[in-house]
């Protein structure tokens, strides 16, 4: 055995996966460049840079009637640019990815956009990467042609979903979460249907600038040269813009009615889906790890946790049973779920809601607590053991604006949690009362009784 745990170490150095060499890795904040925010962590791991520019241009600036033009005006930036050496069109630019060996993608959630940048670190291949992300980002042509071939297989591909009880249910949970704030729209084949070119032009215009972006690099790179792919990425880019409306509040306790509370949705389909949940908090309350730690034990902890005790081993009402809390900039949600036979579905909700319910009021056991936190520890260096994960933590630390060395003392913070935290931040935050209701499945048998 000891020669087997040697050869196991001596891989896992030469993965650069050991807790201990990242743990040490220090997040770098780096002067800001045209009003964005700069970080760093180097490694010399591997021979790569992962770089990530993080754009406060998410899907709740849609207009009213216009969902889906974040997700177009980000998607056709890949389709089409006006760079140093003129016009490059998508197939160009496919081509030009493929030969550097790199990837450069585009996506967008509720809150930002985001722009992936993968690349060796090899100076003359860092470069070619940079400049094309570069054009991408700030000299999008979005011609029309190709914006109506995206917006029919946009519509498409709406169609398809629609025939899916998931897409169903995670549209109108988001809409009975989140009620009128442009975080509980969704696209459909109207709003898709009626982004025009301008519309693109005007939402890259009023978002696309430096003042809202953090750009976070994690590779092999140094200070200076980090600084250069800065200053290369946004020199195109504005720093400053147009004025932007506030955004309304979100719903953080919202007390309707019960009749409103929950939703039936009929689907022909073999299972019930079924969502429950409500908003909670932002990344940077201090609650969040009571309430980290809390939730492993009542639904985030795989075949340890209550939900999946109750629900699956004790009955057998589902094979898989979830909660979490997803926490972002401004506000946050709770989520728990299951899937199982529309003739169950009332019970799975019925056992599903107490043992929630049961553990708002109660909490964790001291045993619950010490087993949680200490997976959650012994886990944490899988949080962290290669560039791509250490990037995702160094956009959450920027985006959330947590403390630079939060990554350091995360284990601590979770060591440090009580079980009277626990039980206080849960009774706070959650109300079996306040959660919103979801099922989707065959309306005879997926109603409550």
């Amino acid at each position: 055995m000891g020669a087997l745990k040697k050869l196991f170490a001596v891989g896992l150095l030469a993965l650069g996966l050991v807790h201990s060499a990242h743990a040490v890795l220090p997040i770098e904040k780096l002067d800001s460049y045209k009003g964005a925010k700069v970080y760093l962590v180097q490694t010399k791991t591997l021979p790569m840079v992962d770089i990530e520019i993080s754009i406060d241009a998410g899907d709740r600036y849609d207009p009213s009637g216009k969902s889906g033009l974040a997700d177009m005006s980000a998607a056709l930036m890949s389709y089409g640019v006006r760079g140093d050496r003129g016009i490059l069109t998508e197939a160009q630019i496919a081509d030009e990815i493929a030969d550097l060996g790199a990837n450069i993608g585009v996506s967008v959630g509720g809150e930002r956009a985001i722009m992936r940048i993968r690349s060796l670190s090899r100076k003359d291949l860092r470069d070619r990467a940079v400049q094309l992300a570069a054009s991408m980002l700030s000299s999008p042509l979005y011609d029309a042609k190709i914006l109506e071939r995206e917006k029919q297989r946009s519509i498409t591909n709406l169609l398809e979903a629609e025939t899916k009880p998931e897409f169903t249910l995670e549209r109108r949970f988001k809409k009975m979460v989140y009620g009128n704030n442009p975080l509980g729209d969704s696209p459909s084949v109207k709003s898709v249907g009626s982004v025009n070119v301008g519309d693109l032009k005007q939402f890259h215009k009023t978002f696309y600038r430096g003042d809202r972006m953090i750009v976070s690099i994690v590779g092999d790179v140094s200070r200076s040269q980090a600084e250069e792919v800065v200053q290369a990425l946004l020199q195109k880019i504005p720093a400053t813009g147009p004025a932007i409306a506030q955004l309304p509040p979100l719903p953080r306790s919202p007390v309707e009615p019960l009749s409103e509370r929950e939703v039936r949705i009929p689907f022909d389909s073999q299972q019930a889906h079924i969502a429950m949940g409500m908003t909670a908090i932002p990344r940077n309350n201090p609650d969040y790890f009571p309430l980290l730690v809390g939730n492993y034990v009542l639904g985030g902890g795989g075949f340890v946790s209550r939900l999946m005790s109750e629900v699956r081993e004790k009955r057998g009402l589902a094979y898989s049973v979830f909660s979490y809390f997803a926490p972002g900039k401004d506000t946050g949600i709770f989520q728990a779920g299951l899937q199982t036979k529309n003739d169950q579905a009332a019970l799975a909700l019925e056992v599903m809601s107490a043992t929630i319910a049961k553990f708002i009021a109660e909490g964790p056991t001291p045993s619950d607590l010490v087993a949680a936190k200490s997976n959650l520890i012994n886990g944490f260096p899988l949080r962290i053991d290669n560039n791509r994960k250490l990037l995702d933590n160094v956009s959450s630390i920027a985006w959330n604006e947590l403390p630079i060395d939060t990554l350091e003392v995360w284990t601590k913070q979770v060591e440090a949690v009580t079980l009277e935290q626990v039980t206080v931040a849960f009774q706070k935050y959650l109300a079996m009362d306040r959660m919103k209701i979801v099922v989707v499945g065959a309306q005879s048998k997926a109603a409550p009784q």
